[in-house]
């Protein structure tokens, strides 16, 4: 019976850190950096160098998240959406969150260094840098908050392509960047319209100022969804995607813009869901054409 009562809080307290890395979002970013990797190794994979650049890019992406929801944490109370997460609801201690945040970070960063390489990591570092020193001070201060977050988000394939080049100048990482930062603004932005009086609540400034209509951010988000086009074109340009693979690609950009369109017609919460959940199926299906085109060649 006291082997079973210890393991009850441990195992609650086990959750609770793991919620704090925010899983999925984490998830997320590390298959971003694998589709690079898999994409810049051509048909030459060296798996071990793989694992430890996603383990890496756990580390570092889990703490970013842990770290920014320490520094939000009295904003989280605030928010329907946020108000359950282990800060707020004190299953972690603050100075408890800190410590392992900013030990996930740099653990992360060092283990890229050595068993990658200085350029993954650094890209890594700066991933977290903007995202905590730009993105998250700047979401109650200003919309331009939203791109600098979408540089950010962007750059997990620019570092899985690091991985393996040890440099930043081909073009194929950048046109990766380029499928998440002009995914993301649609994403974050729809999200904020249907809960924008929720993240009024806590101060956040995640929509146009002034924008009682809708009108700009629906025009913010036809700006990006028509960038995505150009981007899956270059893929095919440059050699990374077959014809089929453009053609999958470009079809889903299109179904993606057509969600956009919709919103700019008709900018209310149903719209807004549409855009929102074509956002969160977009990148997943982008993600799979170009590993599945990979796979094929």
């Amino acid at each position: 019976m006291q082997t079973a009562t210890i393991a009850i809080p441990f195992l609650q307290t086990a959750k609770a850190y793991f919620e704090l890395t925010k899983p999925r979002i984490t998830a997320s970013v590390v298959a971003s950096m694998a589709i690079g990797f898999f994409l810049a190794s051509g048909g030459s994979v060296d798996y071990s160098t793989l694992f430890n650049a996603l383990f890496g890019t756990w580390m570092i992406a889990g703490g970013t998240a842990a770290h920014n929801q320490y520094l939000e944490r009295d904003l989280d109370k605030l928010m329907v959406r946020t108000s359950r997460r282990p800060l707020p609801m004190l299953r972690i201690e603050p100075i408890h969150a800190l410590f392992f945040s900013l030990a996930m970070i740099f653990s992360g960063l060092v283990y890229l260094i050595l068993s990658v390489n200085a350029v993954a990591g650094l890209v890594s570092l700066a991933t977290s840098f903007i995202y905590l020193s730009f993105y998250t001070p700047l979401k109650r201060i200003t919309f331009a908050n939203v791109p600098i977050g979408a540089v950010a988000g962007a750059l997990p394939p620019v570092g899985g392509w690091a991985a393996v080049s040890g440099d930043l100048s081909h073009p194929g990482m950048w046109l990766l960047f380029g499928f998440i930062f002009f995914w993301q603004i649609p994403h974050v932005v729809s999200i904020a319209w249907i809960l924008k009086d929720d993240y009024e609540k806590a101060g956040f400034r995640m929509l146009p100022k002034n924008d009682t209509t809708g009108y700009d951010t629906a025009m913010y988000s036809i700006t990006s969804l028509i960038m995505l086009l150009p981007v899956g074109f270059g893929m095919y340009m440059i050699g990374l995607t077959s014809v089929w693979g453009l053609i999958v690609v470009t079809a889903i950009s299109l179904g993606f813009l057509f969600t956009g369109f919709r919103f700019l017609m008709e900018r209310n919460k149903e719209t807004g869901r549409g855009l929102m959940f074509a956002s969160l199926g977009y990148l997943p299906a982008v993600w799979i054409v170009l590993f599945a085109d990979y796979m094929l060649k």
